[in-house]
C-alpha cells in the first residue's frame, strides 16, 4: 500500500497478490489499482490465475484479468504469463493479455532487493508496458507504451512489516504520450512515495 505526492497531486495505490495450493499447482489472485485522495478511483484490475511450477523458482500462469474503470470502460482479458526469480535473485513477472475486444497487450516487471543492512533494504523496480495495436479509448499506442521506474528504501521491523519511502517516475512513450497530452495530461510524472509492504 502506498501514497504518492507530486506536481500538486496526491493519490493512493495498492498492489497485492496471494496464492493457495501445493508446490506444483496453485491458484493465484492479483490486484492493483490507484486513485486520488478525496477523488475518484482511476482504475483497478483483478486477476484469477491457475499456476503450475515448470522449474525451480518459476511458474507459468494462465487465467482471467478484469479491469475496472469508473468511466465505464471495463475490460476482460485472457492472461498467460510467467513469474519467478531470475539469476542473482531478480524477481520477475511477464504476461500477455488478450482482451474481449481483440486487443493484445503485454507487461514486464522486475525488482531486486539490495540489502544495505539486515533490516534496511533498497529496492529498484521497473515496469514496461507494450501493445500490439493502438487502443485510443484507453490512450494506448502500439509498441512500447509506457515505462515506470522506482526506487524504494524500506526498513523491516519484521519480515512481515516494512514501511518504506521512495521515488517513482512514469513516462508515456510514442503516441501514448500524445493521447495524454491532447487531453491536458502530463506524459511524464515523478512522485515521492511512502508506503507499507506487508505479508502474512
Amino acid at each position: 500500500l502506498e501514497a504518492g505526492f507530486g506536481d500538486g497531486e496526491e493519490g493512493y495505490s495498492w498492489d497485492a497478490q496471494g496464492w493457495t495450493g501445493g508446490d506444483i499447482n496453485r491458484f493465484w489472485w492479483k490486484t492493483e489499482g490507484e486513485g486520488d485522495f478525496g477523488g475518484k478511483l482511476h482504475e483497478a484490475e483483478v486477476q484469477a490465475l491457475y499456476s503450475r511450477a515448470i522449474a525451480p523458482f518459476w511458474d507459468v500462469q494462465a487465467g482471467l484479468r478484469q479491469d475496472v474503470r469508473p468511466a465505464g470502460d471495463e475490460t476482460t482479458h485472457l492472461t498467460v504469463g510467467v513469474q519467478g526469480v531470475a539469476p542473482y535473485w531478480f524477481e520477475m513477472a511477464a504476461a500477455a493479455f488478450l482482451s474481449t475486444d481483440g486487443d493484445l497487450t503485454a507487461r514486464v516487471e522486475a525488482e531486486y532487493d539490495l540489502r544495505i543492512t539486515q533490516r534496511l533494504i533498497l529496492q529498484p523496480r521497473l515496469e514496461i508496458d507494450a501493445s500490439a495495436s493502438d487502443i485510443p479509448k484507453l490512450e494506448i499506442s502500439s509498441g512500447l507504451s509506457s515505462v515506470e521506474a522506482g526506487l524504494r528504501l524500506r526498513y523491516e521491523f519484521r519480515k512481515e512489516f516494512a514501511p518504506y519511502v521512495g521515488v517513482e517516475s512514469r513516462r508515456a512513450l510514442g503516441d501514448t504520450a500524445d493521447y495524454i497530452e491532447a487531453r491536458g495530461g502530463e506524459a511524464e510524472d515523478t512522485r515521492f512515495i511512502v508506503g507499507l509492504k506487508a505479508w502474512f
